[in-house]
């Protein structure tokens, strides 16, 4: 196939690296990924301004914009290549839980639902054995094709910070969900003006089995499949009800 590869931790990223390595043996890929770290972009794109491709030395092209535009320029014909699936990652950290509302790991691989086949967002719990999640992400390629989800819907792979040969399996996950994050840190520019950084995201609070946490937790690779759709349909009732006594 051929592939489009992008991330959110940067065109030099280490992970990038290892996914595109693996992924060459066996397919066609061009790579677009944001010219530095964009972790956090979510599904923004880039509209105030025209974004630059900057190609690289290695043949991979750089954006000055998000995650998401990287994708969607490579989908819509900018770069003249016609991708069948886009391939997103490997990120350096979790997309588990709540993470995938901010990821922008996981955008890149959700702007990607329009295409043949459905696409993959791919992360390592840790930085350390990138080599482990690019073997993952090859094994689950070999069955892609065959993979029949609703239209535009995704998968959120993430792959334990162990050796390969340390993976006890793989596991269909749901979410699993955070706590509130913590505090924003106060601190002052060299002009003396206040501004913040946000703080660490917030501890575990949903890990039970049958999660993505409960999964990575017990050495197994988590996959989930997410979807754009975020109606909460359980709810349509309830709010029919309420609608009925408001107006």
């Amino acid at each position: 196939m051929q592939l489009l590869i992008s991330n959110d931790d940067g065109v030099h990223a280490e992970g990038l690296s290892h996914l595109v390595q693996q992924l060459t043996k066996d397919h066609q890929v061009t790579v677009i990924a944001p010219d530095r770290d964009l972790s956090g972009a979510s599904n923004s794109l880039t509209l105030s301004r025209p974004v630059r491709v900057i190609p690289q030395e290695n043949g991979f092209f750089g954006i000055d914009g998000t995650p998401a535009d990287c994708v969607h320029l490579g989908i819509n014909g900018a770069l003249d290549i016609t991708p069948d699936m886009v391939v997103s990652g490997i990120n350096h950290g979790a997309n588990l839980g709540d993470d995938v509302l901010y990821s922008g790991t996981v955008a890149a691989a959700m702007e990607g639902r329009y295409l043949a086949h459905h696409a993959m967002a791919v992360s390592l719990v840790g930085k350390v054995h990138f080599i482990t999640a690019a073997k993952v992400a090859r094994q689950l390629m070999t069955g892609i094709q065959k993979l029949d989800l609703p239209p535009r819907c995704i998968i959120n792979v993430n792959v334990p910070d162990l050796p390969y040969d340390q993976i006890k399996g793989i596991k269909v996950t749901r979410l699993g969900s955070r706590e509130i994050g913590a505090s924003a840190i106060d601190a002052k520019d060299p002009r003396g003006h206040q501004c913040f950084w946000i703080g660490p995201v917030g501890k575990v609070k949903d890990a039970s089995e049958g999660t993505d946490f409960h999964a990575i937790e017990h050495g197994y690779v988590s996959v989930t499949p997410l979807s754009p759709d975020m109606a909460c349909h359980g709810a349509f009732d309830t709010v029919a009800h309420w609608l009925r006594g408001t107006f």
